[in-house]
């Protein structure tokens, strides 16, 4: 029998509430279509013969600017589900959207790529921080249950990365199923399957959504108020409106960066009008929430190098092969990471419970040191890539894996748990919100990303492949060092963040 209250779901017994498996499936395909489109898109740009035929500091700020549109909006996606739509409408709203987005994308992706791409954005808005929010929802506060259904859930998240992440791209490139697939049709195909799984997770959440009692239904203030009913049908014109405005931004950078000048002051504010209706003890966890986000944006900025510079390294500078296997470069770089989340969370997993026995497990703050100084070493190993280089600037698709390795172990110790802080530190009322504030400190993170990418590959234009190898990895060596200097002021500044968390750990 089907749980019919919340408290049913909260008290379940074992590891994770059934529930939360729902969600995993849902987010596993959303995934597959967000990372297969990400995956792409630096590419595609770059393509001189089907794609756009962007030089490559053109296509690091635009891809920056993409995927900062992408998790910016997941802030409005975020407050319209609080306030009016509810976290289940705004998710089928969000991913009818993005199936639309791919279709566009699939039938002729060089005409309609920005229209395609609005549609996408506007959608993974609406979808993204909501279902995350939703998992946080099944647990009851103070549940030390909620780091493990948080992990496993990111686990979901990676599942789907690594699928699409090297599917898509394998396919466009035509690395896989060649045989199957026109090389006129590669890119459609590849978009075209990013629409599938977009459809397949909307039915699976179609499907499971009865089952989780009263998560993500719309607020009573809104659904039991006539008078305010109109309210939902404004955000869905409101949303539709607004993506030829999307789209234009996004196509012109510049228009992207009076946007995040803006956005981020504008949301400041907010946050400090709601800050101050708080008591002082929810005040001040929202402060290390509010600090946890700001060193996010840095973490991200070197992280999502993946989609921008570190894509078209890989696509100019990597062999295809790892321990004898043929593989295509671009596709490990989108998926590698993936799959070392979903080989080693569990592992890490245990060994904060082990530490945690030997109460020597490092708080919350420490972690979001660890996981910088993970990504210096990562960057370090992708800098060292120049020592094994041939002399036509290519260089081990092997030692590059192992970068990501490395990188990895500093992703799992800083984005599973931000999730969950979100929704330890935050009031319920500001939950949604601040998962979407989350997200949004990864749309600066993108959109620092694509600036540094373009720096880069500015430094590397009409240099030969070789010269290039050097200025990119000379690029990473400077990243890493900024990695490490912030994960070494984030452990030391850590006791006075926990006098803010409060008995959060």
């Amino acid at each position: 029998m089907q749980p019919t209250t919340l408290e049913q779901i909260q008290n379940f017994k074992g590891k994770y509430p059934k529930q939360l498996w729902y969600l995993f499936f849902s987010e596993m395909w959303e995934r597959f279509c967000f990372y297969g489109m990400r995956g792409m898109l630096t590419v595609f740009m770059v393509d001189k013969l089907v794609g756009l035929k962007m030089d490559d500091v053109v296509a690091n700020k635009q891809y920056g600017a993409t995927q900062a549109f992408v998790y910016a909006f997941t802030f409005v996606g975020g407050l319209f589900a609080d306030k009016i739509l509810g976290f289940r409408k705004s998710l089928f709203w969000g991913g009818f959207l993005m199936i639309i987005g791919s279709c566009i994308l699939a039938v002729n992706p060089a005409q309609f790529f920005y229209i395609g791409i609005g549609f996408t954005i506007v959608g993974t808005g609406f979808f993204k921080p909501n279902i995350s929010t939703m998992v946080g929802q099944l647990y009851k506060d103070g549940d030390e249950r909620t780091d493990a259904g948080f992990s496993l859930f990111y686990a979901g998240i990676n599942l789907g990365a690594l699928l699409g992440g090297y599917i898509c791209i394998a396919v466009a490139n035509g690395e896989l199923w060649q045989t199957h697939i026109p090389q006129h049709l590669r890119w459609n195909y590849a978009f075209g399957f990013a629409a599938i799984v977009m459809v397949i997770s909307l039915v699976t959440f179609t499907y499971t959504k009865r089952s989780l009692a009263t998560i993500g239904l719309q607020p009573t203030s809104i659904s039991e108020n006539s008078q305010k009913k109109w309210y939902e049908y404004v955000v869905y014109v409101g949303s539709l409106a607004i993506i030829p405005i999307i789209i234009k931004m996004v196509s012109k950078t510049e228009y992207t960066d009076y946007f995040m000048y803006t956005i981020g002051p504008l949301v400041l504010i907010y946050l400090v009008y709601e800050l101050i209706k708080l008591p002082s003890n929810e005040r001040k966890k929202m402060y290390a929430a509010l600090a946890f986000v700001f060193f996010s944006i840095f973490f991200w900025a070197f992280f999502e190098q993946s989609g921008g510079s570190l894509s078209l390294f890989a696509a100019k500078n990597l062999s295809n092969t790892v321990l004898g296997v043929k593989l295509d470069p671009n596709g490990v770089n989108n998926s590698s990471n993936s799959l070392f989340v979903i080989a080693f969370a569990g592992l890490l997993g245990l060994l904060w419970l082990w530490l945690k026995a030997k109460k020597a497990e490092p708080n919350s703050v420490v972690k979001f040191g660890i996981a910088f100084l993970f990504l210096a070493v990562g960057f370090y190993v992708f800098f060292d890539l120049k020592t094994m280089a041939n002399s036509g600037g290519v260089t081990s698709l092997g030692w590059f894996s192992f970068g990501w390795f490395i990188i990895t172990f500093g992703e799992l110790c800083l984005s599973p748990i931000g999730m969950s802080l979100m929704t330890k530190l935050s009031p319920q009322k500001l939950q949604g919100v601040m998962m979407g504030v989350w997200f949004l400190a990864s749309a600066y993170g993108q959109y620092v990303a694509g600036i540094l990418g373009a720096n880069i590959a500015s430094d590397a234009t009409n240099l030969t492949n070789l010269q290039a190898l050097n200025v990119y990895c000379n690029g990473y060596k400077q990243l890493a060092i900024y990695a490490l200097i912030f994960g070494v002021v984030i452990i030391l500044i850590s006791p006075w963040m926990k006098k803010w968390m409060q008995e959060v750990r």
